[in-house]
């Protein structure tokens, strides 16, 4: 059985029946300290559907409660548990994230569901002539993590001068768009498919 983003919480619709089941918006900014890169804010924003046993489970809560302190944990132990379901890349390199987030929270926008939380590097990163490259997705495609457009890609003001953040989106082929949607929501691709990997958006890096 595969372990898949809300396995624990049972965040599925029963009208779902092709891959992917469900939806998060993504918006990133950098963490820095002085000329190096320490880490990646991210605020997830889940679809309706996917958010509404969270939000019925927090009820009338108010924010930060011990209610939501609860989901918050949940729901991180399931990122933590995918190792953020991010990669990031200097050149081949893959730079490796610290195990546990110095912050992360989890509240209400309407309808959906939202999560924050700080993604640490294991060791700051230089920024000073340097390429890098982050993905965000689910391996089995079981959620589909997106940015909407460029605008989600935040650089601080103190290195717009010297670096900018492109967005990529891949365009699978017909085959591999038909195959993703023939899967129902009992099935999961072959692992070695990695078939979120085929549709995941490349944010690239790049400073002066």
């Amino acid at each position: 059985m595969h372990k898949y983003f809300f396995c624990l919480l049972a965040l599925l619709s029963p009208s779902a029946w092709s891959h992917p089941h469900s939806f998060i918006s993504i918006k990133t900014s950098l963490v820095t300290e002085g000329d190096s890169l320490t880490g990646l804010k991210m605020i997830w924003t889940m679809d309706e559907i996917t958010s509404a046993d969270l939000l019925y489970d927090a009820g009338k809560a108010k924010p930060g409660s011990e209610v939501w302190k609860k989901l918050a944990a949940e729901v991180m132990a399931n990122v933590l548990g995918q190792h953020y379901f991010t990669e990031f890349w200097q050149q081949k390199q893959a730079v490796k994230f610290k195990n546990l987030p110095p912050e992360y929270h989890l509240s209400r926008a309407g309808p959906k569901a939202v999560l924050e939380f700080v993604l640490p590097l294991a060791h700051p990163q230089p920024l000073r002539k340097a390429t890098y490259r982050i993905l965000t997705f689910d391996p089995t495609y079981f959620v589909d993590m997106f940015y909407d457009n460029a605008q989600a890609l935040t650089l601080p003001e103190s290195l717009k001068a010297q670096c900018q953040l492109s967005l990529h989106t891949p365009k699978p082929d017909a085959s591999m768009q038909a195959y993703a949607l023939s899967l129902d929501k009992a099935d999961a691709p072959p692992q070695e498919m990695d078939l979120g990997r085929q549709f995941a958006q490349t944010v690239t890096l790049t400073c002066h």
